[in-house]
């Protein structure tokens, strides 16, 4: 085959034709494949750190992990976007907020600053991220170590990275739990002992105004002819881009409250906020790996890696506020991110096996401060709440009225082990095996305290002064899974690949959730007791300094996932496959339990989803073009839907089946020397197949049928899924040229990411009530000059300076049946609060290699 390869490329270069002319011959002579690239799109790659061969200037060979082996990506028959090392510089890439708008198959929301839910494939039902809610359905791996956690994946830094790659899919074989949709690996470069190598890059910016700077450098250093160690560190600020700006509002309750001084006449005390570009970010971070040589056969490598992230102020806007990225915020907004992880990798051989052990420990701390004064606000407008919270305070005598409004505390965090052991045969074998063992343990511990600075001791939960509201829990899950993949050559082109993954799930949440003793309008929290728990529930001593437990639940399940995949290679340059697949995502507990003592919605289920996909992978004009996609139609059945119900109050249940029909498509063309032109995009039809209600009956707790469900909680069968839009792409043209003499290079290039509008939330209702995000383009535009080993440059990011809208969201939300006294009251969801790109930033960065 490669002999026949060799001579049809020479056949190719030998005409001397134009890639334009070479393009209409290949493609008049291949009329079937060319019917199949038009059925079949996308697969988006890049090319690897290697320069393109200089006699032919061709697209390089991508290499990618993805299923756990090392492999030309042109030979995996899996949808894979895979950025290497050289892209990500050329893109400019720091986070995640930046590489994703690479990946088309790849959605998200974000309310700040390590707070990125990921979502893949059109796959999300718009819940809450709530910290007790479900898991996320796309799982996020820096290198073998699962870095997913509750409320969002860690939000890396990008330096010195080997490659990004997002593997679109159910990935419930190789990858188990949260890879339900896909998956989102993190490749870091590896220490070298071949020889020294080192890196820095500077750079500084500015955004509205506001400088910012990035500081970056390497060092891989050999300790022997089979040791080496790589060191990297960095440092990053973020110029703050919204204004909080003054604003008084009139609380119906007790009166006006404002966010700067001096203060209207009669207003109640609140610390001064109002401030211009209040929302700049700082992380600093290092990595370290050791890799040892143990003998022909082994190798050891542990790492560290390690970053702080504070970002003050919020990433949201109010929309509603005249001019330009401001919000009104009354009390102090930050995200303080901190953790570090520690991993091991032994890979070594046993006769002909290939043996990989790896582990890794996570410990994630995130403590943030969040202003709550919409919910109270638009609470006290639309409703008596808290006019009836005050009657039955424990005031001094002659107040009648505290200012009561709120903010919130938070405190999470995360220890997470995982651990894999797997074994391999060699690739090249007609008869192939990958195979192993995981197991995986995170415990969140969650902190939530709504805090009125007014609120008498007596009202306070006890032990927690000034708490009006606590949530104080531990929640763990567990995974357990037994993986293995069997490939075949049934003749020379064709392969079939039978895979299969048998897991068990134990996830339980204990601990306490709601007011104090003394608090007069409700039973949840001190006052809550429950005949059937042993002893009754808020009788048990708290743990983790709450007064005591008014929730210890905990679910489990055991399945299987399988795959089926048959791929057939025409030649070295092109192949097809049908896959067959299916992910999940565990179960889980509800926090709030109704009668009877067993409430229908006391946990919830697993959901599963199951893909079809017919995809193809080709290169044409002697590896000038690369042209890769896929279909894929997925049917996602009892998935998990989280929602505010009776008192903002997040439930979770199995809502309905829903069926997504796609295409990706990615082309790559060398078009000319020095001139390189990429396309992608995902194109989407997300849809709700089953109707559902999401109100209960208030009697049995029983979810209520479509025919018995008011308008305002009905979701009718074809709404449009939330979050993920229907199109997705980006274009990226490069022009190198030299500029005088042979080391020096001048470069320029532009890159255009497209996002089309989305539903904010899955409800019809609340959707035209907090809006749906409009779609938005971002244009990046970069300049440099290259000179032996040393760059400088030139950028613009969102050089059109696009006021784009990546999430849209509401404090609270519509109140439905579940609250009779105020059913169908809008509360808080019409007044959205959006989360905006990052404006026009320029720049310079300089940067060398040694």
């Amino acid at each position: 085959m490669q002999r026949s390869r060799s001579r049809k490329l020479k056949r190719v270069a030998d005409t001397g034709l134009t890639p334009a002319r070479a393009a209409s011959l290949v493609l008049r002579r291949a009329p079937i494949a060319l019917a199949i690239m038009a059925a079949m799109p996308r697969v988006y790659a890049a090319e690897t750190t290697a320069p393109p061969a200089a006699d032919t200037g061709a697209l390089t060979e991508v290499v990618v992990t993805a299923e756990k082996r090392t492999e030309n990506l042109q030979d995996v028959p899996l949808s894979i976007t895979a950025i290497s090392t050289e892209k990500l510089a050329q893109l400019g890439v720091q986070d995640f907020d930046d590489y994703v708008k690479y990946l088309p198959s790849v959605a998200y929301q974000t309310t700040g600053a390590g707070f990125s839910r990921v979502f893949m494939r059109g796959v999300a039902s718009g819940d809450n991220g709530n910290h007790s809610g479900p898991l996320p359905s796309v799982g996020v791996y820096l290198d073998e170590q699962p870095i997913t956690t509750i409320q969002g994946a860690l939000d890396v830094h990008v330096y010195d990275i080997e490659r990004v790659e997002a593997l679109a899919g159910p990935q419930g074989t190789l990858y188990g739990a949260s890879s339900e949709s896909g998956t989102v690996r993190i490749i870091t470069n590896k220490p070298d002992p071949s020889g020294f190598k080192a890196g820095y890059s500077l750079e500084g910016n500015t955004v509205r105004g506001e400088g910012g700077y990035v500081a970056e450098g390497f060092v891989n250093m050999p300790l022997s002819s089979s040791a080496a160690v790589r060191l990297v560190g960095w440092a990053e600020r973020s110029g703050g881009y919204i204004d909080n700006v003054p604003t008084t509002n009139v609380f119906p309750s007790f009166g006006c409250v404002s966010n700067f001084t001096p203060q209207a006449p009669g207003c109640s005390s609140s610390p001064e906020q109002a401030k211009n570009r209040f929302n700049p970010t700082a992380t600093y971070g290092g990595r370290g790996a050791l890799k040892l040589n143990l003998s022909e056969n082994w190798t050891i490598t542990p790492s560290f890696m390690g970053q702080s992230t504070r970002q003050d102020g919020t990433a949201f806007v109010d929309p509603s506020i005249p001019g330009d990225l401001s919000i009104s915020r009354y009390y102090p907004d930050y995200i303080s991110d901190q953790w570090w992880q520690a991993a091991l990798t032994v890979e070594g051989h046993i006769s002909n096996f290939d043996i990989t052990y790896a582990a890794g420990y996570l410990k994630r701390d995130d403590s943030t401060s969040s202003d709550y004064s919409d919910y109270t606000l638009l609470y006290d407008k639309n409703t008596t709440y808290m006019s009836f919270m005050e009657s039955v305070l424990h005031l001094p005598p002659g107040v009648t009225a505290i200012n009561n409004s709120q903010y919130i505390l938070g405190s999470d965090e995360y220890r997470k082990l995982s651990q894999e052991l797997r074994v391999a045969t060699p690739k090249d074998n007609p008869v192939r095996f990958i195979g192993g063992l995981f197991y995986n343990r995170q415990q969140h511990y969650i902190i939530q305290n709504y805090r009125i600075d007014a609120l008498p001791t007596e009202d306070s939960v006890t032990g927690w002064p000034q708490s009006w509201w606590l949530t104080d829990q531990i929640r763990v899950d567990r995974d357990y899974a037994v993986f293995g993949e069997l490939s075949f050559d049934i003749t020379h082109n064709l392969t079939a690949t039978l895979g299969e993954r048998w897991y068990r799930y134990d996830n339980s949440l204990d601990g306490f959730f709601g007011f104090g003793a003394n608090q007069g309008f409700s039973s949840t929290g001190e006052k809550q007791t429950n005949p059937q728990a042993s002893p009754p529930t808020c009788v048990t001593p708290g743990i983790l300094g709450a007064p005591c437990v008014d929730l210890a639940r905990e679910v489990s399940g055991t399945g299987t996932t399988p795959k089926v995949n048959l791929t057939y290679k025409f030649n070295a340059d092109a192949l097809v496959y049908a896959t067959y697949s299916k992910g999940f995502r565990p179960g889980g507990v509800n926090r709030r339990t109704q009668a009877p003592p067993d409430p229908p919605l006391s946990t919830y289920g697993s959901d599963y989803l199951t893909n079809y996909e017919l995809g193809f992978k080709t290169d044409w004009l002697n590896n000038h073009l690369r042209f890769n996609g896929a279909i894929f139609w997925e049917d996602w059945k009892n998935f998990q839907y989280s929602f505010l119900g009776q008192n903002s109050f997040t439930i979770v249940r199995n809502a309905g089946d829903a069926r997504i029909k796609g295409a990706e498509q990615q082309i790559e063309w060398a078009a000319a020397p020095g001139l390189s032109i990429s396309l992608a995009a995902t194109e989407l039809d997300p849809k709700l197949t089953e109707p559902f209600c999401y109100d209960v009956d208030p009697t049995t707790g029983a979810p209520l049928p479509p025919s018995a469900c008011p308008s305002y909680d009905s979701v009718p069968n074809g709404t449009q899924l939330p979050v993920v839009p229907k199109f997705k792409g980006d274009a990226t043209v490069r022009y190198t040229f030299p500029l005088g003499t042979a080391d020096l290079q001048g470069y320029g290039q532009a890159a255009y990411s497209y996002t089309g509008a989305v539903n904010s939330a899955l409800s019809p209702y609340q959707n035209a009530l907090i809006g749906a995000v409009p779609a938005y383009g971002l244009l990046d535009l970069m300049l440099g000059i290259n000179k032996g080993n040393s760059t400088v440059e030139f950028f613009a990011s969102n050089a059109l300076d696009k006021r784009a809208e990546t999430t849209r969201f509401a404090e609270c939300t519509v109140v439905g049946g579940l609250q009779t006294f105020i059913a169908g009251v809008t509360v808080c969801g019409d007044k959205p609060l959006a989360t905006i790109a990052t404006p026009r930033t320029l720049g310079i960065r300089f940067s060398q290699s040694f």
